[in-house]
């Protein structure tokens, strides 16, 4: 395993994080938690979840999942990055939800009860707020670290403006703010080059990736298509029509290269400026294991300028569209 520092913090985090809203899915339960223990044994130490996942599920929301594996004990809390997030609302009672210094309060008991946990390493907020001022997500989160529930902040799906405001007004209350953006990203889905990844290299965050593989769509898929296996119900057909002319080469150029797609969008990634770690979402250990695999995979500048002829990424703003 390869690690690295989360942004400007001294907090060391694997390069692969198990993302556990598919480990902690209801289909997958009965092996939820060999495949954590599986993580572990391949080094990973970075756990990410909300506290939404699984809502509809009761008593398997992720959140409890994980609990009951720390409770077993055996070092798992200890050798343990824990990262959740907070934003949506769990009912329709009118202060459950979003951000204000009352719901950051609530929800961070209630994650602490559900993971079976006395502090959460990493606490992200899932969406920006745009009807809560800082100075008040500031306090309540300075109140938490105050209390040493939580250690560090982060954010999720942010716009580069965002990140600044963010960090602009922590600073201004001597609070460390953001350390870590989490943020979809790969091959298909490139939006952030333009300002966020900008933003995250200015003010010193980490970035973590959700979605590396793009719902599967980057791991192999015509050819699972091709073959006859069963149809993945996460991409629509429309989806996958308009990729289909880009996907074909993709994976012709991954056939080329000896690798299997998934893999090679992985060690594209990583390679990435910027990126701290891939939050990967494998049903099955076979899946994890061919997920490590990619670090063992450096890609040539001949092959990252075919991948990047694929599927053309952006330039810094405002470059990418003005002179």
């Amino acid at each position: 395993m390869e690690y690295t520092h989360l942004g400007r913090t001294g907090l060391t985090v694997s390069r692969i994080g198990l993302g556990a809203l598919k480990a902690a899915a209801p289909e997958n339960l009965p092996g939820a938690h060999a495949l954590m223990d599986r993580a572990v044994e391949h080094g990973i130490n970075y756990l990410d979840t909300s506290n939404i996942y699984g809502l509809q599920d009761g008593d398997d929301w992720s959140e409890n999942v994980i609990g009951r594996w720390l409770a077993q004990g055996g070092g798992r809390r200890e050798r343990t990055v824990l990262a959740t997030k907070l934003y949506q609302a769990q009912d329709d009672w009118p202060n459950h939800g979003r951000l204000s210094a009352l719901h950051i309060r609530q929800a961070c008991d209630d994650s602490l009860r559900r993971l079976q946990t006395d502090h959460i390493d990493l606490y992200q907020m899932h969406h920006v707020d745009r009807a809560t001022p800082w100075e008040e997500i500031w306090e309540a989160m300075e109140v938490l670290r105050a209390q040493g529930k939580i250690i560090y902040v982060g954010s999720s799906n942010f716009a580069g403006w965002h990140i600044a405001r963010a960090q602009e007004k922590a600073d201004a209350r001597h609070f460390l703010g953001l350390v870590n953006e989490q943020s979809i990203y790969n091959l298909a889905v490139r939006d952030i080059e333009r300002e966020v990844i900008p933003a995250i290299q200015a003010y010193g965050l980490g970035l973590s990736v959700w979605s590396p593989l793009y719902r599967g769509i980057l791991g192999g898929i015509l050819a699972e298509e091709k073959a006859g296996g069963p149809r993945n119900s996460r991409v629509s057909a429309g989806q996958l029509d308009r990729l289909r002319p880009q996907l074909t080469e993709y994976e012709k150029l991954c056939g080329e290269l000896g690798y299997p797609p998934a893999r090679v969008a992985l060690a594209w990634l990583l390679q990435r400026p910027g990126v701290t770690s891939a939050i990967v979402g494998p049903n099955t250990i076979e899946q994890l294991d061919g997920t490590v695999a990619a670090l063992d995979l450096h890609l040539d500048d001949q092959a990252r300028t075919r991948l990047d002829e694929i599927f053309p990424g952006y330039r810094t703003a405002p470059e990418d569209y003005a002179w």
